[in-house]
């Protein structure tokens, strides 16, 4: 979503039976008064289950929603036991969110909720201990 002018964010649990596994996620763009904008999309499970995959990004490529920002934003769903490793190019940084789940990253554990900047290393290391879901914001 470019939010333009005039929009406020009104997020919230709309139901008093359920709760609700919320994580708002606001990017300041790139360039200012673009005009406003939604974009929804769905990734299946199948296209993350112990994979990262490209839900965001500036472009739109490989299928992902476009943002005005320089950043790629991946999700995983992790297996217990599972690894992945994804390369960054150098000059390139990334924020790793515990979404779900424990983790381990680049030697460090983050618990659901945790996130870490992740500064002048060459890959990113992501294993899960347990059922766990990963976002990983690459930055420019």
């Amino acid at each position: 979503m470019t939010a333009g002018s005039g929009i406020r964010p009104s997020e919230f649990n709309a139901s008093d039976q359920e709760s609700v596994h919320f994580l708002p996620i606001w990017l300041l763009p790139k360039a200012p008064n673009l005009p406003p904008s939604y974009e929804q999309k769905t990734f299946p499970l199948p296209e993350r289950r112990n994979r990262l995959r490209l839900i965001a990004s500036a472009n739109g490529r490989e299928g992902s929603v476009v943002w005005h920002q320089d950043v790629s934003l991946f999700v995983g769903n992790l297996d217990p036991g599972s690894e992945l490793e994804m390369p960054l190019a150098q000059g390139r940084h990334a924020w790793v969110q515990a979404a779900r789940g424990v983790l381990t990253v680049n030697g460090v554990q983050l618990k659901q909720g945790d996130g870490a900047a992740i500064n002048d290393e060459s890959d990113l290391r992501i294993q899960a201990s347990e059922e766990a879901e990963v976002l990983v914001f690459e930055l420019a």
